[in-house]
Order: C-alpha cells, then sequence, then structure tokens
C-alpha cells in the first residue's frame, strides 16, 4: 500500500445480517439522520492534505516520500497523522492502542521506533486487511502486533458494534482511534471509552474525524462521563482532531447514559432527526461548522504551511537535531535568498534548507518577543503577492506573504489574522546584507 497504488473512496464493506431487525432500523435512521448533514464533512474528507505535508512527514520520518498511500475519503489525513508523531515523539509511549489499521499504523509504528520503541497493538476488523497491513509493515521494516477483531461485541451505554478486543495490558499510555467508520452507526467510536480506565496518567487520546457530527455528540458525552481527562477539540488537519489528555489525579466516571431498548432508540434517533430537519443542529448546538474547504491559492502557501508544521514537529523530537546558527551571508552565496533582518528580540529556534518543487527555500522556525512561534519560508515559487502583505489560512494557521524582487516570503503562525500582517509588516522592511 503507497501512493503508487490506489484504494478505494470508501471503507471496506461490513455485513451486518446478524442484527435483530428493530437495531438495524434504529441504526439506520441515525445513519440517514446523520448522513443528511454530513455531507460538508464528507466532501471535505476526500482531501487527505497537501502534497507538501505529506512530503514534510515523510521526511521527518525518515520513510520513503511514497510509502503511504493516496490519503483522504476514510483514511487519515496529515494532521491526524501529525499528530500521532508529536505525541509518540513527546510521550515515548510504553504501550499504544490503536482501533482501526492502515496509514495510520505505518506513522505510529515508524515514529515509536525512532523513539524509545514501546508495543503498538492495533486492531481492525477486516482479516483480510490485517494480513496485507501486516505484510506492509513488514515490507518497511516495522513490526506490529496487529489483530484481527471482528464488529460483534456490545458495549454497554453505547450503540453499535464494536471490536472483539482482547488481551489488553492494564496501562495504556496512548490511544488512537481511527475506526469503525460512520457508516457502523455516527457515535459508535463512542465505545472507544471501554479502554479510558486503562489510560496511563498523562496519557493521551486522539480521535479522528472529531469534526463530524456524530464525533462531537461522542466528544460531549465522554467530557460529562470522564471529567479526569482534558478534551480538546483541534482543526489542523482536514477532518480535525480530538485530543483527550488525563489528569493526574483521577475521578470517577459518570455512569453510562445511553442505556434502553432498542426501541427507545429509534425513538431518539427520529427524534434527532426532526431536530436536524428544523434546523436545531445547523443553529450551532454541535459547535461551530467547519467552513466549505476552499481551492488552494498557491503551491508556495502551501509548502509555508507545511514547513511551519515539520518545524514544530522537529522541535517535538528528541532524535532531531535543531540548527539555531543563521548566517544569512552563507546562505544568500549558496541559495542566492537575501532573508530579511530580524526584529530586534527575535530568537532563531531552527535553520532548514526546504525542499520545494524545483529548488530549495530556507525555513527559520522563530520565537518573537511575545513568545509566539513563526515560521518564516523564504523562496522563489511565485505568489499572486505584492510588495505590501497579504493574508490567507490554511487550516489553523495564518500565512502573510509578499514578494521582493524574485523572491517569495512568508510567515506562518497559530496566530491571528491581524497579527500575521503586523509582524510580516516588520520583516518586510529590508533585505538582510549578505
Amino acid at each position: 500500500m503507497t501512493s503508487r497504488e490506489l484504494t478505494g473512496l470508501l471503507p471496506l464493506a461490513q455485513g451486518d445480517s446478524a442484527q435483530p431487525f428493530l437495531r438495524k432500523a434504529n441504526d439506520w435512521i441515525w445513519r440517514l439522520s446523520f448522513g443528511a448533514i454530513g455531507w460538508p464533512w464528507l466532501l471535505r474528507s476526500l482531501h487527505g492534505g497537501s502534497k507538501a505535508d505529506k512530503r514534510a512527514l515523510m521526511n521527518a520520518l525518515g520513510l520513503a516520500p511514497d510509502s503511504l498511500p493516496h490519503l483522504g475519503s476514510w483514511k487519515a489525513d496529515t494532521g491526524f497523522l501529525r499528530h500521532i508523531v508529536m505525541n509518540i515523539a513527546r510521550l515515548r509511549p510504553a504501550v499504544t492502542v490503536e482501533l482501526g489499521a492502515g496509514a495510520s499504523t505505518l506513522v505510529a509504528a515508524k515514529a515509536m521506533a525512532l523513539h524509545g520503541g514501546g508495543s503498538l497493538i492495533s486492531f481492525d476488523q477486516h482479516a483480510g486487511f490485517v494480513e496485507g497491513t501486516r505484510n506492509w509493515l513488514k515490507d518497511n521494516g516495522l513490526s506490529v502486533d496487529i489483530r484481527h477483531a471482528p464488529l460483534e461485541a456490545e458495549v454497554d451505554g453505547w450503540p453499535g458494534r464494536w471490536y472483539s478486543v482482547d488481551r489488553l495490558p492494564e496501562r495504556i499510555d496512548l490511544i488512537i482511534i481511527d475506526g469503525p467508520p460512520w457508516s457502523i452507526h455516527p457515535l459508535v467510536r463512542g465505545a472507544a471509552d471501554s479502554l479510558f480506565r486503562r489510560l496511563a496518567p498523562g496519557g493521551v487520546i486522539l480521535l479522528d474525524d472529531a469534526a463530524r457530527p456524530g464525533e462531537r455528540l461522542v466528544a460531549r458525552r465522554w467530557r460529562k462521563r470522564w471529567p479526569d481527562i482534558d478534551f480538546s477539540l483541534l482543526h489542523d488537519g482536514t477532518k480535525g482532531t480530538l485530543v483527550g489528555v488525563k489528569r493526574a489525579v483521577g475521578v470517577p466516571p459518570a455512569p453510562a447514559n445511553d442505556r434502553g431498548t432498542p426501541t427507545r432508540h429509534m425513538v431518539r434517533a427520529a427524534g434527532i432527526a426532526a431536530l436536524i430537519a428544523t434546523g436545531w443542529i445547523g443553529h450551532g448546538v454541535l459547535g461551530e461548522f467547519p467552513q466549505p474547504a476552499r481551492a488552494a491559492d498557491t503551491r508556495f502557501i502551501d509548502e509555508a504551511a507545511a514547513s511551519h508544521r515539520t518545524g514544530l514537529l522537529r522541535q517535538a523530537m528528541v532524535s532531531q537535531v535543531e540548527s539555531t546558527h543563521l548566517d544569512s551571508g552563507e546562505i544568500a552565496r549558496s541559495t542566492g535568498l537575501r532573508l530579511p533582518t530580524l526584529p530586534a528580540g527575535w530568537k532563531v529556534r531552527d535553520v532548514q534548507l526546504y525542499p520545494t518543487e524545483g529548488t530549495s527555500a530556507v525555513a527559520l522556525s522563530l520565537t518573537t518577543p511575545q513568545g509566539e512561534s513563526v515560521t518564516l519560508l523564504t523562496g522563489r515559487a511565485e505568489t499572486p503577492a505584492e510588495g505590501k502583505p497579504l493574508v490567507t489560512k490554511r487550516e489553523n494557521e495564518n500565512i502573510a506573504y509578499w514578494e521582493e524582487g524574485d523572491q517569495a516570503l512568508a510567515l506562518t503562525g497559530t496566530i491571528s489574522p491581524s497579527r500575521a500582517l503586523e509582524l510580516a509588516a516588520l520583516l518586510a522592511r529590508k533585505p538582510q546584507e549578505s
């Protein structure tokens, strides 16, 4: 499974002939109800991240550029994969449990190999896919305890069917939730909290597709049921990631709140469908809806966002040595790129030549006097900009970009648009003497 091969747009089919009629009817009502409002998220999920982001991720892990399959749709996007790497680099987990195998398995296994080893236990419901993934990992020099876990279990308080997991360790440091697919039931991933009792203090939960309506309802229930876990929704990917961090002092979980007969579930599902029809969810009860995905402005802007995320990733990785020495003269002589003069009080965190399409750029990871982490990318990529900085957005970052002669520059950070323009204006005054 590499980018030389195609994978299906939809997840593998899952038979459900063994379900009772009332349960099947109830699940279908939920699916149809959430499918009616979920199409913006489904369309958005077709984009698995920019080529620049994917290339930067592969470079950071030391994997071949085509190691991963085409991302998007039911597969993890680069934003979720990046969170996996950053948390493994920070936690150095002894035990990671993954629900739903695939691209995330390769990335997690490689990151764990780079950061202290540890064991990765991965579950998936499709026996053939488990075997194929095991061979794919072996081709990349990785070994993972990947197990076939049919969707046959039931978890008290949650609808749908859950993985038949077994032989789990008592203590888990990282839980990666990338399955089952929502087509089983929009709330099916909520049953992952059957593992939360095993989560070690300081341990982390990562839930993919967290911006979807079903996962937002799951997150709301988790927040109530697990008060000792702090959950936050991050939008730095195409589909959103829910991150949960367990506090050191445990608090007993609240009772599950989804008990009842199949008939009661059908009534509840029908009620939600009616609320959807009257605009209840559309008026923000689930929280802020994601904005429609915009067409990419320029390749250079994508490279700028990717260079910023790569810089943050390098800073989180012990094995990646940062270079804080900035020699603008040498850079100008070697690349022909003239770097701006840094304002007083700005600190250089890292200096890297950054590969872009057809040429090289220079990425500076910087910290402002106010403690803001930003990245300045200088290259020869063409942009529709002008001498005065303009601003655009990529996921969670605002990017101010401008041109100086034959050079393009972009300043990226998780800051407001006005702040990005303000900082860029300081850099756009005059170039560094070489």
